[in-house]
């Protein structure tokens, strides 16, 4: 019989913080608990529940009360983001504050579900160690992950408008974006130029095709079939309407991209060039070089992580944390891997398309994509190479001197396990019922 004993020495985890605070947040209200030691019996607690709106002038008041009763740690919890402002304003007043996940504070089974009970439950779980923050990068961070995000959003925005113009145009039965007799944007130089006819009052299939510029003249018979239709001034005035909202969201786009760059100037740490290093590049330009990973791509990872990589020890942390690795479970003598989980998906996002981009490339990333896919769905493939990315950016962004080397699209041939290959293709031939017989080569 096989026993399993790890003795580990641990730190004694009760009553690790003297002085703690723990506010369950809405929208309108939070409740407070407060933990301290009793003057006369420092080994007793003495607490006190108590309500607060979430109004400026309530929570500057209660950061006042806060400090002078000595509070060394506030922890809180709440719904949405309605714990900014107590977070914000606390972390102003110099108490350190910590966002907690509910996930993580949830309270014991079969008691009563009460604001007060959950402030209190809060607190204890705080003074006893047993919590750990969410990561809450700082204002400039903040600042310019308002600015990534609204931009995704703006795009997503104007996305819905360029379908809802090709459904108009489906309505009157033109083929405009067909990419085989048509154009294959609907929305670039060519395009663009016979949607506006179309507005204006054009309706000759012939004239309009004539509109079409660079490669897309060879098209010119097709897009004459393809511009024949039933298209009407109704549908003129929608797609009028709709291109105006398509070029006002594409100004602000183009707007927020240029305040993010100069957002991220100001922030990055990377020091400029030297006789030691006279070709270091800004960290927008070093991320850029990772294949499958653009400007705007590199931006919303700089908005999401932030340029300080002591939040994170590792780039394996730093995986996790984005939900990047698979969950170990284990029950017995079984092992298994559970879904990574959700995570930011303002993160995920990009580095999943990211990661997609770099699959078509003859890079490392790019074959080890294909390599995984051979034998695993896509999509695991994907998370595969997007933690890689995001483990790179790690890298990149904790040395101001690293630079992105590629390590080739025949990595894996160049290092295959020659002893490991032979045994499986022995294997594989066995099953197929043959006998296998092994001579070195002359």
């Amino acid at each position: 019989m096989e026993e399993y004993a790890e003795v580990v020495e641990l730190e004694q985890a009760i009553e690790q913080v003297a002085r703690v605070a723990a506010i369950d947040i809405a929208k309108a209200s939070a409740m407070v608990c407060t933990r301290l030691p009793a003057e006369k019996n420092p080994d007793r607690r003495v607490q006190k529940v108590f309500g607060v709106k979430a109004t400026t002038n309530a929570i500057a008041e209660l950061g006042d009360h806060l400090v002078c009763q000595g509070v060394e740690l506030v922890v809180m919890e709440a719904t949405s983001d309605y714990w900014r402002p107590f977070f914000y304003q606390l972390e102003a007043r110099g108490l350190r504050c910590w966002l907690v996940n509910a996930r993580e504070v949830k309270n014991v089974p079969g008691r009563p579900k009460t604001d007060k009970l959950d402030a209190i439950w809060l607190a204890k779980l705080a003074e006893r160690g047993m919590l750990r923050p969410s990561f809450v990068p700082p204002k400039p961070i903040r600042q310019l992950r308002g600015l990534t995000r609204l931009r995704t959003a703006l795009t997503e925005d104007r996305s819905r408008y360029r379908n809802r113009i090709e459904k108009v145009l489906e309505d009157a039965c033109l083929k405009v974006s067909d990419k085989t007799d048509g154009a294959s944007d609907l929305f670039g130089t060519s395009g663009r130029a016979m949607l506006e006819a179309l507005v204006a009052g054009e309706r000759n299939p012939a004239t309009l095709a004539e509109l079409a510029r660079g490669r897309m003249r060879v098209k010119i018979p097709r897009l004459v079939e393809a511009l024949t239709g039933q298209f009407e001034d109704h549908h003129a005035y929608l797609i009028g309407m709709l291109l105006e909202d398509h070029d006002r969201l594409t100004a602000q786009i183009q707007e927020l991209t240029v305040r993010i760059k100069q957002a991220i100037a100001t922030i990055d740490p990377t020091p400029p060039p030297d006789d030691d290093h006279p070709t270091r590049m800004g960290l927008l330009d070093r991320l850029d070089e990772i294949p499958g990973v653009g400007r705007d791509t590199a931006a919303v990872i700089l908005a999401e992580i932030g340029v300080d990589m002591t939040a994170f020890p590792t780039p394996g942390h730093l995986a996790s944390w984005a939900k990047l690795t698979p969950r170990t479970i284990q029950s017995g003598a079984k092992n298994t891997h559970g879904p990574a989980g959700k995570g930011n998906g303002w993160l995920k996002g990009p580095l999943g398309q990211a990661a997609m981009n770099a699959g078509r490339t003859k890079t490392f990333l790019g074959a080890r994509y294909r390599r995984i896919a051979k034998h695993a769905p896509a999509k695991k493939a994907m998370v595969a190479v997007a933690r890689n990315i995001l483990e790179i950016c790690w890298i990149l962004i904790d040395d101001p001197n690293a630079r992105f080397t590629d390590l080739g699209p025949d990595w894996h041939n160049r290092h295959i396990n020659r002893t490991r290959k032979t045994r499986q293709a022995i294997r594989e031939l066995e099953h197929l019922g043959y006998t296998v017989t092994l001579t070195e080569a002359a």
